[in-house]
């Protein structure tokens, strides 16, 4: 019989790598913009009226479950004056 434990890593070993990798680099573009924000001293209600933005929007941004588009990392890179995501 199998444990829940062997059950689970039998589960997550069957995610394909792309999707590792995507929840990645979903967390790290969260975390950096929570780490600028901080960096300024905004709030979420403060950083989404600076933007245009609605509070809950950036409460998405921070949950790590946002699919960003080039466009807005661009915006965001403009808006904090350093980059949110670094290629290369």
């Amino acid at each position: 019989m199998k444990t829940a434990f062997e059950e689970y890593n039998r589960i997550v070993a069957s995610i394909p790598t792309e999707v590792h990798l995507e929840v990645d680099l979903e967390m790290a573009i969260s975390n950096r913009i929570y780490e600028l924000m901080t960096q300024k001293g905004l709030s979420k209600a403060e950083f989404a009226r600076s933007i245009g933005k609605r509070p809950c929007e950036i409460t998405k941004w921070l949950s790590g479950q946002h699919n960003f588009t080039v466009a807005t990392i661009a915006m965001l890179s403009s808006f904090f004056g350093q980059p949110i995501i670094t290629v290369g």
